[in-house]
C-alpha cells in the first residue's frame, strides 16, 4: 500500500510541474536568478530567515539586532520587483497544494467529525 502511496505522489508531483502556476514560479525564480544582486540578496533572506527559525525552535529568543537585521533585509527584498513576483507565484502554488492537501485529507477530517 506504501508503494501505491508513494506511485501516486510521484504522479501529483508531476501533474505539479505540469500547472500554469509551477511554470510561473520556475519562469519567476529564473528571472529572479537571472539577477545576481537580487538573487544573492534572496539566498540572504532565506539563510538568515533559516537560522532565526531554528534559533527560535531551539528555544532561544532572538536579540533586538537580529530582529533588526531581518526587518531591514525584509525591506530590501520587498523593494526588489523580481522577489515580489516570485512569491507571489509561491503563493499561487501554494494555494494549489493547499487544495491537495484538504482533499488528501478530507477522510482522516470525516473520523472526527463523525
Amino acid at each position: 500500500m506504501a508503494e501505491t502511496l508513494q506511485d501516486l505522489g510521484a504522479t501529483v508531483a508531476k501533474t505539479l510541474q505540469a500547472t500554469p502556476e509551477f511554470k510561473a514560479l520556475q519562469a519567476a525564480f529564473a528571472e529572479m536568478k537571472a539577477d545576481a544582486d537580487t538573487y544573492q540578496l534572496f539566498q540572504d533572506f532565506q539563510a538568515l530567515q533559516t537560522k532565526l527559525q531554528q534559533k527560535q525552535m531551539g528555544g532561544q529568543k532572538l536579540t533586538d539586532d537580529e530582529l533588526k537585521q531581518a526587518q531591514d533585509l525584509a525591506t530590501q527584498v520587498g523593494s526588489k520587483p523580481a522577489i515580489k513576483t516570485l512569491m507571489a507565484k509561491e503563493k499561487d502554488v501554494n494555494a494549489l497544494l493547499n487544495e491537495l492537501n484538504n482533499t488528501i485529507t478530507k477522510p482522516i477530517q470525516a473520523i472526527y467529525q463523525g
